[in-house]
């Protein structure tokens, strides 16, 4: 009896590890299906019929036709999106710096006090 139900619990675990791994494929590729430019939208609606009428058919088949596309589509996605956050940081970044040497220079020419430069310091830092 105890077997039973330890092989019982192994088959479960198995099922629902491959579930999981055909859920995430499917999703995959729903997402590179959207994010595919050189793709009509009529073809993009044939491939996600096709996906909803014949599941794991129209997944394996799409994986072989497309496959190659799929990697590159994703690394050209994170190339982008880190030169983008790269942008946003030096915009960031570069920006306090401008503020704090303008502020010093007011500060150097006496146009300001310590205080005010203090002030300005910690607005630009924030």
């Amino acid at each position: 009896m105890l077997a039973t139900g330890f092989t019982t619990f192994l088959w479960s675990l198995i099922v629902i590890f491959f579930m999981v791994v055909y859920f995430m494929m499917l999703f995959s590729v729903i997402v590179d299906i959207f994010r595919r430019h050189d793709a009509s939208g009529g073809k993009k609606a044939l491939w996600l019929l096709f996906i909803l009428f014949a599941p794991l058919l129209g997944l394996l088949i799409y994986l072989i036709v497309n496959g190659h596309g799929i990697a590159e589509r994703q690394a050209k996605d994170v190339q982008q999106s880190q030169a983008q956050l790269d942008d946003h940081i030096k915009a960031v970044a570069g920006g306090s710096a401008e503020q704090i040497a303008k502020a010093k220079e007011l500060l150097d020419a006496g146009t300001i006090t310590q205080a005010e430069f203090d002030q300005m310091k910690a607005k630009a830092l924030a």
